[in-house]
Parts: C-alpha cells; structure tokens; sequence
C-alpha cells in the first residue's frame, strides 16, 4: 500500500541559484531552477523516508 503525503515547501532565491526547504521535515536542498530546486528536495524527502526509523 503506498501513502500519500503533503508537505510545505519554501522555495527562495538565493545568489545565483534556488534554495528549498520543507520546514515540516528540516531538511533543505538547492538548485540552479525553481524547478531543479523543486525536484531535489523531493528526492531528499524520498531519501530521508526511505531511511528514517520506523
């Protein structure tokens, strides 16, 4: 069964790129695009997920 979830995500710019961050989590990523920043920081919800204690 796969679950769905939502979350919150701040997309700022910042120098000459894109930071994102999920407050809900604490996690950020960064990116050249809002939308590299954007796929990032969902690949690093998918990690921290697949890796997170039960």
């Amino acid at each position: 069964m796969k679950i769905i979830q939502s979350f919150t995500a701040i997309i700022e710019k910042e120098n000459d790129g894109y930071v994102s961050l999920c407050p809900g989590l604490d996690l950020a990523s960064q990116g050249d695009t809002v939308e590299e920043a954007k796929a990032n920081l969902h690949e690093a919800i998918e990690l921290f997920f697949e890796h997170a204690s039960k």
